[in-house]
């Protein structure tokens, strides 16, 4: 069973984020703040209201930012297919670019929460992949 970590609780660092537009769409993003120490190309787990998704992070001339959430990591990379959780999430909480929201780091460079300020979240805390494993697999895709 996967341990449990609150928002609030000591084991999570809790940055504050601003939503934005994506490019010259309407699409809502999130741009990262400069304490969350991500690299462009980092793929991460993001939860949004409970439920889990796989993100990407970009970078672009004002910073690092997230522009969607995604139902696995293959779609994360396409970018182009399935459906954006972020924009869901955007929408159905109902804030906008300009508005601030929490990223709760659960555990650095893996595993993200994102809420309204003031909310709390409780994480079901995955296990994060074994990067050796993760290594052998990446490199039998280049053998490709």
């Amino acid at each position: 069973m996967p341990d449990r970590v609150a928002s609030d609780g000591e084991a999570v660092t809790t940055h504050r984020a601003r939503l934005a537009r994506s490019g010259g769409t309407r699409r809502p993003c999130l741009r990262l703040p400069d304490e969350v120490t991500l690299d462009a190309g980092d793929l991460i787990r993001l939860v949004l209201d409970g439920d889990e998704y796989h993100a990407r992070v970009e970078a672009d001339a004002k910073g690092r930012l997230i522009r969607g959430a995604f139902d696995n990591r293959r779609l994360a990379r396409a970018d182009a297919e399935g459906e954006n959780r972020l924009v869901e999430w955007v929408r159905g909480v109902d804030r906008e670019a300009g508005q601030s929201v929490d990223v709760d780091e659960v555990t650095p460079g893996f595993f993200y929460g994102v809420r309204v300020p003031g909310k709390r979240a409780v994480y079901a805390v995955t296990r994060q992949p074994d990067t050796s494993l993760s290594a052998i697999a990446e490199g039998l895709d280049d053998d490709r």
